[in-house]
Formats: C-alpha cells, structure tokens, sequence
C-alpha cells in the first residue's frame, strides 16, 4: 500500500470527508483543511516533526477567505492539484500558469480522480530524478493557451483528457492510431502530436489514404525507380521517405490496399522501405501517426485489414468525441468560428439569435466541426444583418424551436441567457425531468446541475405518500 501522505484543502465537509475516504481506500494517509489558513498550519517546517511532507495537496479553487491558488504559493515544492465547479477552459489555465499540477471539475468521477492523483505523485516523483523534466513539461504547457490546446478550440472533460494524453504521448517515439468520426480534426491532433515531440524540427507529412488512386498508393508511398512501370520516367522519392527524420501522418489508413498494408508493416518492424522496382531496401526513421473513422478491428475480423498491422497502429490508441457528445463546446465553437470568420472577412463580429443557440446546440453535427465551420461560413456570407438566424445556417434541426423564439425579444431586449436559463427552469421544473430540462436547453444534465448551482437555483423537492 502506498505511505504517501496528502493534504485535501476543501470547505464543505461532504466532498472533504467523501474525498478522503475514497483516497484512503487506496492506502494514502489524509490530512484534512477546510481553509487556507487552516492548511497553513499543516506547511509549516516545525509540522513535519510529526508530519511528513506531503506528496500532494488537492484543494478546492474557492475557499473562505483566501482562494485555493494561494496553496500554489504555500507548497513549496509540493505538487497542486486544484478542484473547481467552474470548468472553464480559462480558470483550468490560470491555475496551471501559477503552477498547479492539474485541475479536476467537480463532481468529479472517482475514477478519474484516483489516475489524476497517482499522476501527480508519479510526475512529482519522476522529477525528482530528472532535472530537466520540468523544463520539458513547462514547454507542453505553454502550448496550452485561452483559445484550447495547439489551436484545437476545447474546454468539455473528453477533450481535456485527449490534452494530457497528447502531453504523454508526444515525446515518445511510440505509433498512435487515432480513431475519430470525419471532420473531427484528426489532423490537428496529429499536428499536436508532431510539434510537441522531438521531431518537432523535422518534416511532417500528412497523406490522405483514400485520395490516392489505389494503382498509386504504393508509389506514391514507398517511391520508385525510373523504368519500374509504364510512366515511370525518373526514379522518384515515395513519402514515407520524405518524412525520414520526422512524422508521417496516414490518415483515412483503413482505406489502404492490403498490399500497401504488408510493405507498411515491414516499415514498422524493419524501419526500411523498397522503392517499387528496387530490390535494395532504405532505412528509415519515421515515427507513424494513422487516423480513421472506421472499425479496423472489424475490418480485420472481415479479412479486409491485416490484423498484425492494426495490432501495431494502435499502442497508444487516442479517440475524439464527436461533436454532439461536447456538450458547452458546441457553443463555444460556433461563437469562435463566427469571430474568426468575421475577422477573416473584415466585418464586426455578428451575433448568434437566440433560437438559433438553440438549433446549434441540439443539431447533431454528423459532419462535425468542419461542418460547423462550413455552415457559419455560409451564414456570415448569406446574412442581411449581423444577426445569424438558423435559416441562415441551413442546418435541418428537427426540434421544436418555439421554446427559444417566442422570448426572443425579450433575450435581444436586455434579458441575458443566464436570465432566461433560471426562469425557464423554475417555470418547468414542477412538470419536466432534469433529464426533459437539460433536452430543451440544449445542454446536459452534468451542464444543468453545475448551472444551478452557480445560479443558486435549488432542485425541485420530491414529495414521498
């Protein structure tokens, strides 16, 4: 069991006591704070006569009196996991730039808080040996900004999972299939991979597999030499060549031939390549990054992917949550891509109407946020004022879209969202579900009880005969 000793700083003692019996069930010792101030005591150095130092302290983002931050500057040392009901892409930065370790949202899933604890002390840990880790680790983070993770625009858990797990991946040399629907960014997140490994300096090249003629795949792989086919006037340099020294991105791979796929399999167990029409193989150092949207297991059980290639794609396998599972993201995406859009465009920033909020946040985005970006494209362009109506999005919502529209004037006339959120929830609760509340905000259930409790807005009580 483990002997590492962590200070839990949290003022509602519910989550405190809750927290520490969960941790001490994994064999930490717990001491307990419900304030700065309190915890002060425990950090002193004459403390450590009876108290070791501690491993890690996890501590609430709002505290009485001082804000859980100031337990950044108290640690010395200590590694800061900070816990806060404000998700925020924005706060989960702040606290990183002042130096805590991670962040949680709460409530927060037992699973998740059990890895982000053992990560810390792991890292803390792994640090002490490695000097320059926290050099390394500095330069990750500062990929981190306001507008998301290397440009990809997220705040939702799921994607802030796909983060820490890009952070882990990126410096090894180890191949990662990405599974993703189309239009995701599977190729921002190879991108991502790319630029915080250690081939940073060196090429990337991204090949869309099913864009290539199949008659072509291999040559436009692997290369070849002058004479080798009908055509082939002058030897040519194939891509995976090209990204020697660097990453090689093939995206949509399911769509490669099988015998593309045996060649492939050799690049990765030999690190060499046989341009077409040679018979001297050329060592390569590539590191492989391959995407797709389709079920290469079962592509595999169907004889239609070589099962020892898919064993070997996926070491570290990363998947991408479709739009229409990232909750706020949806919004926050349209509304970044509206600015962008507008910038690109040279026009003052247009505004979203309020149904349409609504059509946005419960469309389904098969086509993910590409098609997001397309549609808001299209809706600047077609827009006769700076308000962009759903008409204007040309997107087939089957909803109900009277809910948002018959208070539209009072939303435009002053009335804010947050406004209209708490009355339409007090108005409804007596007759809807949270599960029917959260439907028609366009919002889910996680969204609706966090909302409320900013809001301050209580549950309706069940009433027991």
């Amino acid at each position: 069991m483990s002997q590492d000793q962590i200070l839990i700083v949290e003022d509602e003692e519910i989550i405190r006591s809750s927290l520490r019996r969960l941790l001490e069930r994994q064999g930490y010792s717990i001491t307990e704070a419900g304030s700065v101030h309190e915890a002060e005591g425990f950090l002193q150095p004459q403390a450590f006569v009876k108290q070791p130092p501690f491993s890690l302290i996890i501590s609430d983002l709002r505290l009485p009196g001082k804000p859980g931050t100031e337990m950044i500057h108290l640690a010395n040392g200590i590694p800061v996991l900070i816990m806060t009901s404000y998700a925020s892409l924005n706060s989960a930065v702040s606290t990183m730039k002042q130096g805590a370790v991670d962040y949680i949202a709460k409530p927060f899933d037992h699973a998740e808080m059990i890895q982000r604890v053992a990560e810390a002390i792991e890292k803390q840990a792994a640090h002490s040996t490695d000097p320059d880790q926290d050099n390394n680790e500095s330069q990750v983070q500062e990929t981190c900004s306001g507008d998301g993770f290397n440009g990809i625009l997220a705040q939702c858990d799921a994607m802030q999972l796909l983060f820490r797990q890009i952070q882990k991946v990126a410096p090894t040399d180890a191949t990662v299939l990405i599974q993703g629907e189309s239009g995701t960014g599977k190729e921002l997140v190879a991108k991502a991979i790319h630029d915080n490994s250690k081939r940073v300096n060196g090429p990337m090249i991204s090949v869309n597999c099913a864009a290539i003629p199949e008659t072509l795949i291999e040559s436009e792989l692997f290369g070849h030499e002058k004479g080798s086919f009908t055509g082939a006037t002058a030897a040519r340099t194939g891509l995976i060549e090209a990204a020697n020294g660097g990453t090689l991105f093939l995206d949509e791979i399911g769509e490669l031939p099988l015998e593309a796929q045996a060649r492939l399999l050799r690049v990765l167990q030999e690190g060499e390549i046989r341009r077409v029409g040679s018979v001297q193989p050329q060592s390569v150092d590539v590191r492989l990054i391959a995407a797709t949207h389709r079920n290469l297991r079962q592509l595999s059980s169907q004889n239609a992917f070589r099962e020892d290639l898919y064993y070997r794609l996926k070491v570290v396998e990363l998947r991408i949550p479709p739009l229409r599972e990232r909750g706020n993201d949806i919004l926050m995406l349209a509304e970044k891509l509206l600015a962008r859009t507008c910038e690109k465009m040279g026009l003052d920033v247009y505004s979203l109407a309020p149904e349409t909020m609504a059509a946005i946040s419960q469309y389904q985005w098969p086509g993910n946020v590409r098609e997001m970006e397309h549609a808001i494209e299209r809706a600047v362009i077609l827009s006769e004022d700076n308000i962009i109506t759903p008409e204007n999005l040309d997107i087939e919502v089957r909803i109900k879209q009277t809910l948002f529209r018959q208070d539209a004037e009072e939303l435009q006339d002053g009335l804010t969202l947050e406004d209209y959120f708490q009355r339409f929830v007090l108005e409804h609760q007596d007759q809807m579900t949270e599960t029917e509340l959260a439907q028609k905000l366009g919002i889910s259930r996680k969204t609706l009880w966090e909302r409320r409790q900013r809001l301050g807005i209580p549950r309706k009580k069940t009433t027991t005969t």
